[in-house]
């Protein structure tokens, strides 16, 4: 089988790319730079990538269905206007806990933004899983954790998929889309040493998990059902943060990527460390679910 081609489409140095999201509406692809604080709105036809800097880290963004988008801030959830650049506190339901900061975050099929919380140092399990509603009810869904990141729901709905990175594991839980309950709790997928931390994920058509591999250089397909790695595709950035579906087939594969915390030496064999990178994988993907709020 011949390896699909990765190509580098944004040189973008991100200090720490992350929270990919297509919009099939504008065919935009939104992506932040969590330390760098910044928004990117890319298209990928000019390959122009506007950026809306802001004052806190920024853990993902989504798209709203009335237009601007959800974020994910490192102190509580927000809305902007994509016109003002004006931000619109809705939540923060983390006040108390200074050193905590809003990491990874996406939408369920039912518009509920889903974002969770990481310690600075992300070491100790003080972090949660929130659920925020189109009445900008917040409620906590799951707790103990260290480092909340990828999330994806199975095309029918009703099961969710959420990573806790230095678990090395994905878990799956019963999903009720007219609540947002989960339940049922399971570990479906272990990754294997050497390969690195699960990161940010998506869910292509057929159901199938892609998941990013931090510090593991590259992006693997696993079967959810079985806990089987169906197949690999190599990076030439070493912190592989997350991806996406896109384009307008929803048949290419955007990837973000980091340069955190890297020696100079480490830099210098992954130059476009940072990069947005794009891959036609050979399937399609789910389109990207809207904040109804």
């Amino acid at each position: 089988m011949v390896q699909p081609q990765v190509e580098l489409i944004v040189d973008a140095q991100a200090t720490l790319g992350e929270g990919p999201c297509w919009d099939h509406r504008s065919g935009l692809l939104y992506w932040v730079d969590i330390m760098g604080k910044r928004v990117h709105i890319l298209n990928p036809q000019s390959l122009e990538d506007r950026t809306i800097q802001l004052e806190q880290m920024v853990g993902a963004v989504v798209p709203r269905q009335s237009g601007g988008v959800v974020l994910a801030l490192q102190h509580g959830l927000y809305l902007l206007d994509l016109e003002t650049e004006q931000l619109t506190l809705v939540n923060d339901p983390e006040k108390q806990l200074e050193d905590n900061r809003f990491n990874d975050g996406k939408c369920d099929p039912a518009g509920r933004f889903w974002a969770g919380t990481t310690s600075q140092l992300e070491a100790e399990p003080v972090g949660s899983l929130y659920c925020l509603d189109a009445e900008h009810t917040v409620r906590k869904m799951i707790d103990g954790v260290t480092v909340s990141n990828g999330l994806a729901w199975s095309p029918d709905g009703r099961t969710m998929y959420y990573i806790d990175s230095p678990t090395k594991q994905v878990v799956a839980y019963d999903y009720d889309i007219d609540t947002g309950a989960i339940s049922g709790q399971r570990i479906i997928i272990t990754i294997p040493e050497g390969g690195g931390f699960p990161d940010g994920m998506t869910i292509d058509a057929e159901g199938m998990l892609w998941i990013a591999q931090w510090d593991g250089w590259q992006v693997l397909r696993w079967n959810p059902h079985t806990g089987e790695m169906l197949s690999a595709i190599p990076i030439p950035v070493a912190q592989v943060s997350s991806c996406t579906f896109g384009g307008p087939n929803l048949d290419e594969l955007y990837i973000t990527t980091a340069r955190v915390r890297q020696s100079d030496e480490a830099l210098a064999k992954q130059p476009n460390a940072g990069g947005i990178f794009r891959v036609k994988p050979g399937v399609v993907g789910m389109p990207a679910h809207f904040f109804a709020g």
